[in-house]
């Protein structure tokens, strides 16, 4: 992840409004990856309904950072996503959960994922069912 001088804020650390970027780009390659194609935002069936994250340890300017994201459940209608940032050290600069919905954007709600979709992520993930993901 590249960290830019604008990201760095009076304290000599990374914001944590661009740390949410940092997730952002993080889930975009991993959908990306995935579904094997581009997004086409205006298409997209999923929306991220819920993000917490922590911020462990500051990043500074010069660290090497990057964002590993991963499944950790899926449900009928929504996908929890784990991610977290480390430097090249291995330390833990911060974590982040968010949950994204299916969504149906003619009608304005959420609905159900659809099983192919699902199943992109169990492949992807290595496991053969949803109680195969690890938390």
């Amino acid at each position: 992840m590249q960290i830019r001088f604008s990201d760095i804020d009076p304290l000599n650390h990374v914001n944590n409004s661009c740390i949410f970027q940092y997730y952002d780009v993080g889930r975009i390659h991993y959908l990306t990856d995935v579904l094997q194609e581009s997004l086409k935002w205006s298409e997209t069936t999923i929306v991220i309904v819920h993000i917490d994250a922590d911020f462990l340890n500051p990043i500074l300017q010069n660290d090497n950072i990057e964002v590993q994201t991963r499944i950790s459940r899926i449900g009928n209608k929504s996908v929890t996503i784990s991610q977290r940032i480390i430097d090249d050290k291995g330390l833990i600069k911060s974590t982040c959960v968010s949950i994204m919905s299916g969504f149906d954007r003619q009608k304005g709600q959420s609905t159900l994922i659809p099983q192919d979709f699902k199943q992109r992520f169990l492949d992807y993930e290595g496991v053969s069912s949803e109680q195969d993901l690890i938390s």
